[in-house]
């Protein structure tokens, strides 16, 4: 039987971490949480620069070939979260809860544009006005994305999540087709806001925002 959602949350903020380390680690979670051996756990992390492929991309939206890849010291990784292709990198703050969506009434369309909305609010708070885009996933400033949002759910249980560009190197974008999207831009705090914030702080914000949707007690 699935652990009630109204445990604890386990927060995890391992700073930066390989992504495929980050990968195994939600792996090892989901399986716990399908389990009931543990309640939900949201982790906060950044990843060294790297191209990920979800289950909607194709190699080729990886513009760089693999001795560009290499020079620039760029991973790529093909993953089981649905979307295309997009970039992770320092600077970008990614979110993955790994909760159970069960007894909760939401389905996997529920839960996605639920993050989208958390996310627009903690923009909000930080004085960015950011809206969503008819049929498109993810969360603009105008017609330039901030925040992607790609996610799978196993036996009702969450992996992958959202990358909130803060102070992304936002050049990396250029090596790929972001989302198979070709006639929009990409964008980050510090380019809207035309000054940096701690990483630290905006997961701070984000977290705020996200414990009023999914509240309980929050175990560091």
């Amino acid at each position: 039987m699935a652990a009630s959602h109204s445990a604890p949350w386990h927060i995890l903020r391992p700073g930066r971490l390989e992504y495929g380390a980050a990968w195994r680690l939600q792996q090892g979670l989901v399986r716990a949480r399908q389990q009931g051996r543990i309640g939900d756990v949201l982790i906060l992390l950044e990843h060294p620069p790297t191209y990920t492929i979800g289950r909607r991309g194709t190699r080729d939206h990886v513009l760089l070939d693999p001795a560009e890849l290499a020079r620039q010291d760029i991973a790529v990784y093909e993953v089981d979260r649905g979307g295309e292709v997009t970039y992770h990198g320092p600077g970008q703050l990614v979110g993955y809860p790994i909760l159970d969506l069960r007894g909760r009434g939401r389905d996997v369309h529920t839960y996605v544009h639920g993050l989208e909305a958390i996310l627009i609010r903690t923009l909000g708070d930080l004085g960015i006005a950011a809206a969503t885009l008819p049929g498109i996933v993810g969360v603009w400033v105008g017609l330039e994305k901030i925040a992607a949002l790609g996610v799978r759910v196993s036996r009702g249980v969450t992996s992958h999540g959202f990358a909130l560009n803060v102070t992304t190197n936002l050049d990396h974008f250029t090596g790929i087709i972001p989302c198979g999207i070709t006639d929009k831009g990409v964008t980050s705090l510090l380019r809207v806001l035309g000054r940096p914030l701690p990483l630290d702080a905006v997961a701070d914000a984000f977290l705020a925002r996200f414990l009023e949707d999914y509240p309980g007690p929050a175990v560091d």
